[in-house]
């Protein structure tokens, strides 16, 4: 995350971050995550991420639709997004949009649509399983997305109704894989359709999840993904 990305880059400097990262084995880097992408002007998340991702070598950024699901212009959107994906291309990374159920770009489908008029090859999808199972999209429908427009794939678990609002149920009520309703089983069949062979993350957004120690923390959410995949 960016509030997390710019101190420990003020405290370790690149070179120092990412011997830390390397030293942890961690292979594929994410960071995120910008929003307001679509308003006029390069803005500072924007700058700090892009020059991040190029400095340490990240597979992708992370970016997202307008929460507040507001009016908004399709072809300025398709526009910002072609010049964002520009920007990630000459950093040698890639842009990756998340859609999101409460937004205004709430289905796999919408998202597709504005990746596709972008015609951009730095830009795609990120495809988190719990926006798919809230925004009711059959599996059969993501084994038909293109693999080139799938930055990245997220992995989690849920009940089979949300709880409060969606936003509330996705940063304080998901589970580890296997452990809810979500079929992932099918989804993960449909992935591997579309080609998917990339890494899968795993999300865990929950109160119960934020309580546990790091270490176990990783290691259920390690443990139960890898059932999953394995299933």
């Amino acid at each position: 995350m960016h509030a997390d990305l710019m101190p420990a880059l003020g405290e370790y400097g690149v070179r120092g971050l990412r011997a830390l990262l390397d030293d942890h084995g961690i292979v594929d880097l994410e960071l995120e995550l910008l929003t307001g992408w679509w308003a006029p002007g390069p803005g500072r998340v924007r700058r700090d991420l892009l020059t991040a991702a190029e400095q340490l070598g990240a597979r992708h950024i992370k970016v997202a639709p307008d929460v507040t699901d507001g009016p908004w212009n399709r072809d300025e959107w398709v526009a910002s997004f072609a010049a964002l994906a520009a920007d990630a291309a000459n950093a040698g990374t890639r842009v990756g949009l998340e859609f999101l159920p409460w937004s205004n770009i709430k289905t796999v489908h919408d998202g597709l649509a504005l990746v596709q008029a972008a015609g951009a090859a730095a830009g795609g999808l990120i495809i988190d399983v719990w926006h798919t199972e809230r925004a009711h999209t059959p599996p059969a429908d993501l084994a038909a997305v293109p693999l080139r427009h799938i930055v990245g794939v997220e992995l989690n678990d849920a009940d089979a109704e949300p709880v409060g609002t969606l936003f509330d149920d996705t940063v304080n009520r998901r589970r580890l894989c296997g452990q809810g309703a979500f079929d992932l089983a099918g989804i993960i069949t449909a992935l591997r359709t579309a080609g998917w062979d990339g890494p899968w993350g795993v999300e865990i957004l929950s109160e119960e999840h934020r309580k546990t120690p790091v270490r176990e923390a990783v290691a259920a959410a390690f443990r139960t993904a890898e059932a999953a995949l394995t299933a």
